[in-house]
Formats: structure tokens, sequence, C-alpha cells
């Protein structure tokens, strides 16, 4: 559905996108993150054909976006971090001049396609009031609704749950989730635990190149230097801790509970293999049994942190 090739992007001196290069299958979600600065908004601006590259190609399904914009924006449905809404009209009318702006020109096709959208992104109940009047989330809704129009089978989104309240930002990512049943979308965001929720595919960007790309699953398991297991050890704390001090597997532990003499450890293996066999055998023999014991891969924000070296945080206009 995406094909982008050698991406450039240059201001003057600053080097935005450095030769960035993807590509997004259909029906897949995929996020893109970065930090500030990184050149997630200028790749989207790019795809979408709102500004030009310095170099490289866009290919929209069959389409080279700088050669064939207008069939190549046609499979295009986007919504920029700030939705495009004339809060003077009510859901209703925007959504026709939506319409007449994607040239829909019957009127039973109109129709048609609003009342699809409306109840695509629930918002019947509201398409007879003034999009001033309407929450945060409602309007959210709307500028989706906006880039729904005409079904376009690629959906792009620049952070689409930015400034929304906790039940807001539920709402919405579970209605971007649905979307992916009919849709390719690609979504920029700042908060990771959402592309970790919605998405089935990272891009991570930074400085301008695309430093990593795969699913989260994958990305927590490659990066990881070592393993990191949960155990939960029998026994008395003294004889526990010695264990795990003298363990040839173990590079660190931290005690993270304690209940009816099964201590809860934290651990940081000294190798990248599975070491769980070798830890249950050695436990065995100082009779500590383990009573639970599994790993736990990187997280996408440690992964992120690894990759960047920074915070992910809303990026700067």
């Amino acid at each position: 559905m995406i094909e982008v090739t050698n991406l450039v992007k240059d201001y003057g001196n600053h080097h935005a996108v450095k030769g960035i290069s993807f590509t997004v299958g259909e029906g897949q979600i995929v996020g893109l993150l970065g930090p500030n600065g990184a050149g997630k908004s200028t790749t989207m601006n790019i795809m979408t054909g709102y500004i030009s590259s310095t170099a490289g190609k866009v290919k929209i399904g069959e389409y080279d976006m700088f050669e064939q914009p207008l069939k190549a924006k046609k499979l295009i449905g986007y919504l920029p971090e700030m939705p495009p809404i004339y809060e003077e009209m009510t859901v209703e009318e925007y959504l026709n001049f939506v319409c007449s702006l994607k040239g829909i020109r019957k009127k039973k096709d109109r129709m048609e396609n609003i009342a699809e959208v409306e109840e695509a992104v629930r918002i019947t109940d509201v398409k007879g009031r003034l999009i001033k009047n309407l929450s945060k989330g409602y309007k959210q809704r709307v500028g989706l609704a906006q880039a729904l129009i005409g079904n376009p089978p690629l959906l792009i989104l620049d952070e689409p749950t930015v400034g929304l309240d906790p039940n807001q930002i539920i709402e919405i990512r579970a209605l971007i989730k649905k979307l992916g049943e009919k849709h390719t979308i690609i979504l920029s965001s700042h908060i990771l635990s959402e592309v970790n929720a919605i998405c089935d595919y990272v891009l991570i960007i930074d400085k301008g190149l695309l430093v990593a790309e795969d699913t989260p699953e994958n990305l927590s398991e490659h990066f990881a230097d070592k393993n990191r297991i949960l155990l939960s050890v029998k026994g008395e704390k003294e004889l526990i801790e010695q264990a795990l001090e003298e363990s040839e597997y173990i590079a660190s532990y931290t005690v993270t509970g304690e209940n009816e003499g099964v201590l809860d450890v934290t651990a940081e293996t000294s190798v990248k293999e599975d070491v769980r066999d070798a830890l249950f055998f050695e436990f065995a023999d100082k009779k500590l049994p383990i009573v639970k014991m599994e790993t736990e891969t990187l997280s996408l924000e440690e992964v992120f942190l690894k990759l960047t070296g920074k915070e992910g945080e809303e990026e700067e206009s």
C-alpha cells in the first residue's frame, strides 16, 4: 500500500529526513515513532503530498505521489494533529463540504457515504450540532470521519489521541483498531503504550534516519542484551539471596516481594540464552524450590530509549 524509497528532505543546511526507505502492506496498522525533531511529521507530510521531498520516491498503491498526485491522494484519508474542522458548521454540513472537496457530487452517494462514516466513528447522535459545541473527543471523531469520506484504503493519522482525556483515548484507540479491519493505517504517536496496543508493526525514526522496524514483539526480543526473569522461590530469604549471588547465570537481581515464605525476584541474566532449565536445577540442588519462573522481554519504551536515548514526547510543530 505504501512504498517509500530513499526519501530525503532538506531545509537549507538542515537535513530533516536522510534517505528513509520502508514499505507498508495492505491491512497493516503501522506505528511511526521518534523523539522530537526526528522527522516523523515531515515524513507523513511528504507521504500525503502536503509538502514535496528533496529526493526519493513515495508510492501509494499503484501511483507515484510526485508524478500522479491526484490519483495517489484519492487513496488517502488524512487526519493531521489538529483536525481540519470548521467549527461554525454542524457535523453534517461539514461532512457534506468534505464530500464536495473529494468530488462526491451525487446527493444519494453523499448521503450514503456520510451515514456510513457517522456510524463508523459513532457520531450519528451529534450530526446536527455545531462542531464548536462538541467535546475534544467528538471533534477528533469528526476529524476521523472526514478522513474516511470516500472510503480511502489508506488512513494516515498524526497523533490521533493528543489532548484527549483517558476515556476518550481508550475510545479512539478502539475505533482505530476497528478501522484497521477495513483500512491500512499508519499513525504517529509519542505515547509508546498506545503504539504497542494498536499497531502490529513499528517504524522508529531518529535524527532523520530509520533506525529500526519490526513487530513490537520482535523489537523487544532483538534488542535485549540479556533476559529478564521473574522468579518466585520458596525458602528463607537469606538462603535465596545467597543462591542468587552465587549463580553463574544471574548478573543482578531485585527483590520485589515476600509472602508466606515465597520470595519474588526480578533478575537480569548474564547471557542472552534461555537459562531457565539451568536455574531450576541450580536452585533444586540447594533445596530451594522455584514455584514460578517466566521470562520478560524489553518493553517498547525500553527499546525506544535504547535506540534513541530520549524520552518519547510530543513532537514540536
